[in-house]
């Protein structure tokens, strides 16, 4: 049995190592992103918490402005009027949870090329009024007295 030659030996320049094709990195970068959400995933409660309202605040920071300035008067409301919500992504939309279950969201207009945004309430939200009720909010503006309605809102929608 004869030896074979390496690449190096050989001199054919299709044989030599010229780095990673950009299929093999972007396969590296996408094992990175999940090695990173497994981390995220050990971590503690606070820690899960934390990089999910970072992840909320980047995608408030992608909107077009009008949208960017509404989810984050929302967010600030929601915050002050229900401290104990936690921020998470949902459908790549904004939204706040208590134990993992959804109870509302922001949905900006222009997500879905609509000439409003939104703020919508989920099933967990107990804003029962007899056997028909309202379940999301269309928000052209935000005044003073929209933003203590949210804020009413959100407080009747957690209990």
């Amino acid at each position: 049995m004869q030896p074979t030659k390496s690449s190096a030996e050989s001199g054919t320049v299709a044989e030599q190592y010229n780095g990673f094709t950009a299929e093999e990195r972007a396969a590296m970068k996408e094992h990175a992103q999940e090695q990173k959400k497994a981390a995220a995933r050990r971590g503690s409660r606070a820690e899960k918490e934390a990089a999910a309202e970072r992840e909320v605040f980047a995608k408030i920071a992608e909107m077009p402005e009008a949208d960017r300035v509404f989810a984050e008067r929302i967010h600030a409301i929601v915050k002050a009027a229900a401290p104990d919500l936690t921020p998470k992504l949902w459908y790549w939309m904004p939204a706040y949870a208590r134990d993992g279950k959804v109870f509302c969201h922001f949905q900006s207009a222009q997500k879905f090329k609509s000439r409003y945004a939104t703020l919508g309430f989920s099933d967990q939200a107990t804003l029962d009024d007899g056997v028909m009720w309202p379940t999301a909010y269309a928000l052209k503006e935000l005044t003073a007295a929209d933003e203590q309605r949210i804020s009413a809102l959100i407080e009747k929608a957690v209990g």
